[in-house]
């Protein structure tokens, strides 16, 4: 299939359509609350509740015998926002730290709902089961339907994070400070756990129980890296959820059987990796070539700190020098400092092959000079009355 073909077929057919406006709105919705669980450091509470809806799931089917989204889905946020109560109880309660109790909660709700799902394997009805696809998402199988219910919940999460945004901003950066003003903190705490349960909920057809907290965690960590300021971080954030999604639905078209759950947590790491690595002022890349700069500065100045010092001890700081005079003090790497610094107008390159300070070079040379006076004073390592 080709590009064309591919988008046309986005456009057109109707299957596609329906899982791509499920796995937007999943990635949308994950990517706003997830900005709020990172930033809060709760990045395994999106884990423990994601697999604790499994038991949920296998309940609520048991109950009611029906495969609906609906039914199926409001057990999955029951056992989530219990799963959810229960760490905050365990935490506040007892002398476990925060991560025991994630460990508790999750080992305790996901074994308790892969019994539930033995004991259906072994019913009449079975066969017309399939909630095991709920531990990696069947997106492929989304129906009208579930994509209105998802979009329902999308639209309430949202809605209740641009309603309590300044209590949420004051509880993910100072708790304590937001106790002291008066707000009822744990009342936040527990109303936005409840919105990552929604959220949870949100993707838990898409991707399913077992990958739902990489894409709460995976688009917030990707943004972070591009912003300080939280509501741009939002935006990238949602953006970054919303091109995992579609991303994963052209993969699962393109691919020969691939499943659509597991390529969009596949384009969320990517978005995740390529943040880490090129993203403007955090990026791994950026930081070398910010470090490679700066190192080609130091040099740079010291060669300009050399000719200043030399013009003084003949008097005259504007006095031009042979450029092997600088390679003997400075080393053999003269030449990409001297064409850095004739690129800055510091030093005039003269047509016998001499090198002499510019007035604004000469400023800048003594300044640096007088910075690194302990380093580059007349009888260090570095300075030129030593190798003179």
């Amino acid at each position: 299939m080709g590009l064309d073909d591919l988008i046309i077929s986005l456009l057109t057919d109707h299957t596609v359509r329906i899982v791509g406006a499920g796995a937007l709105l999943m990635g949308i919705t994950s990517g706003v609350l997830g900005v709020f669980t990172l930033l809060r450091r709760q990045s395994l509470l999106g884990d423990a509740m994601s697999h604790a809806a499994l038991p949920g799931l296998a309940l609520a089917f048991l109950l009611t015998r029906s495969k609906e989204s609906a039914p199926l889905l409001l057990g999955a946020a029951l056992a989530a926002w219990a799963g959810a109560l229960a760490v905050i109880a365990i935490t506040s309660y007892t002398r476990l730290k925060s991560d025991a109790a994630l460990g508790i909660v999750l080992s305790v709700f996901f074994g308790f709902g892969l019994v539930l799902l033995t004991v259906i394997q072994r019913l009449p009805t079975a066969a017309q089961a399939g909630l095991d696809k709920f531990l990696f998402g069947q997106a492929a199988t989304l129906l009208q339907r579930d994509v209105a219910t998802v979009g329902v919940v999308a639209v309430l999460a949202l809605g209740a994070v641009g309603l309590g945004w300044k209590e949420f901003k004051l509880l993910s950066f100072d708790p304590a400070f937001a106790g002291v003003q008066g707000f009822p903190v744990r009342l936040l705490d527990v109303l936005l756990t409840s919105l990552v349960v929604l959220a949870i909920v949100a993707g838990i057809q898409t991707v399913g129980v077992v990958l739902m907290s990489a894409m709460l965690i995976a688009p917030a960590a990707a943004a972070r890296q591009w912003t300080d300021r939280l509501s741009t971080m939002v935006i990238l954030s949602a953006l970054f959820g919303a091109l995992a999604g579609i991303g994963g639905v052209i993969l699962s078209s393109v691919g020969d059987s691939l499943p659509t759950g597991p390529a969009i947590v596949v384009c969320a790491s990517i978005l995740v990796y390529g943040s880490l690595l090129f993203a403007p002022g955090r990026g791994l890349v950026w930081q070398r070539l910010v470090t490679s700069r700066r190192q080609r500065m130091v040099r740079a100045l010291r060669v300009l700190a050399q000719l200043y010092w030399l013009g003084t001890q003949h008097g005259d700081p504007l006095r031009p020098h042979p450029a092997g005079a600088l390679r003997a003090l400075v080393g053999p790497d003269v030449q990409a400092s001297l064409r850095e610094l004739a690129a800055r107008s510091w030093v005039r390159r003269l047509d016998d092959g001499r090198v002499a300070l510019s007035p604004e070079g000469l400023a800048v040379g003594r300044d640096f000079l007088v910075e690194t006076e302990p380093v580059l004073a007349p009888g260090t390592p570095e300075s030129g009355e030593r190798t003179a």
